[in-house]
């Protein structure tokens, strides 16, 4: 049985995504956001219980990504469809939000077959885009002019496109070992980025995904 339990996690990752993507586009984006959470979190652990258990396969590793275009490429392509939507009366430029589930996609395929990336990662992962993606209806609320721009948000759908599939260097939150001098910059992100969270929540995560991309750069100079 215990070979199955990854593979069951993955499939929850997919239906949060999916129940999520549904209230995308009936405009709830709080809800979505609550199953944005949950995908990320069942996505965090499929990988780390089949390590554990020492059950990982071949199939896990084509589910896991079969589940992220759904949760991480096809979600956050609805976001973007509903606030290109809500910003103009083109009945056509909206479906220009589905960029980013095309290149989440080939990000997936590309994570899949390159073997750099089996501790960090080359280009933005698709759940981190995500969140910045679904915590742009919050920020609205704050700068309402800014997104029902219809210029800032193509830029948007085109600059998160590119960081999905660029060649930057960026690291994970795999730890070989515990060491401050090894991993500081990994440490102070996460320390940086809960303090941003309890002090703004959810309008933390655009800085946090600036931040991700500058203590990267940062950690990979180091070394």
């Amino acid at each position: 049985m215990k070979k199955h339990i990854p593979n069951t996690i993955t499939c929850l990752n997919l239906f949060s995504g999916c129940i999520g993507i549904l209230f995308v586009l009936k405009g709830d984006f709080l809800s979505a956001f609550y199953c944005v959470l949950a995908s990320g979190v069942f996505d965090f652990f499929d990988g780390m219980v089949a390590r554990l258990l020492h059950v990982k396969s071949l199939i896990g590793k084509e589910l896991d990504s079969l589940a992220d275009v759904i949760s991480f490429g096809f979600l956050p392509g609805a976001v973007m469809f509903k606030l290109l939507e809500n910003a103009t009366t083109n009945e056509y430029v909206p479906f220009l939000g589905f960029i980013i589930t095309i290149f989440s996609a080939l990000r997936l395929a590309k994570f899949n077959i390159d073997e750099r990336q089996t501790s960090d990662f080359i280009g933005v992962n698709t759940p981190m885009n995500t969140f910045l993606v679904i915590s742009l209806p919050f920020i609205g609320v704050q700068y309402p002019s800014i997104l029902q721009n219809i210029y800032v948000l193509l830029a948007i759908v085109l600059t998160c496109s590119f960081l999905l599939v660029c060649e930057l260097r960026l690291f994970s939150m795999k730890l070989s070992s515990l060491a401050w001098e090894e991993n500081k910059f990994k440490y102070l992100f996460l320390i940086v980025s809960v303090i941003l969270v309890l002090i703004v929540k959810v309008l933390a995560i655009p800085m946090i995904f600036v931040l991700y991309i500058i203590f990267s750069i940062l950690h990979f100079a180091k070394k």
